[in-house]
């Protein structure tokens, strides 16, 4: 598959691009593990049917050492016995963020205090912001097919 534009081609969506990556890297130093903020990456991913993202985010998961049975069971999460308590909570949130149109009133209170059980607010705050990001992400990749499967982890970072 051929990508339909390459949004780095022009300046102004170029640019606009450099800042949402800059944006996610700003929330690094958040407190958020690394792996959750991967698998929560890549569940919003896999339910926008992002293949670009699915790729990049399964890769840089297992390359940060997660293991592939926790990552074959994302798609799963709420009947797999693998993730922590906190995990699913995040992958709460990031399911009720991304499938806003789905649910009349956005997060749900329920996971929403769930997720405040185990996250501090600066935290809480990354892992929204996060998957807005991400979200964006998915839908700047599936607007223009961006193709998937030859992602190298650490290739954009």
């Amino acid at each position: 598959m051929d990508a339909r534009l390459n949004p780095l081609s022009f300046p102004a969506s170029g640019k606009a691009l450099k800042h949402l990556i800059a944006a996610s890297t700003a929330l690094a130093a958040s407190g958020v593990p690394n792996a959750t903020k991967e698998l929560v990456r890549l569940r919003a991913s896999q339910i926008n049917g992002c293949a670009g993202c699915v790729d990049m985010h399964t890769k840089e998961a297992a390359h940060a050492g997660e293991t592939a049975v926790r990552l074959h069971l994302v798609a799963a999460w709420r009947e797999a016995t693998v993730f922590t308590e906190a995990e699913r909570a995040a992958l709460a949130l990031a399911e009720e963020g991304t499938r806003i149109a789905d649910a009349a009133g956005g997060v749900s209170d329920e996971v929403w205090a769930d997720a405040a059980k185990h996250y501090d607010e600066e935290q809480l705050s990354a892992l929204v912001w996060d998957i807005a990001i991400i979200n964006a992400f998915n839908r700047l990749n599936v607007m223009t097919r961006q193709p998937a499967g030859d992602y190298q982890p650490g290739q954009h970072g």
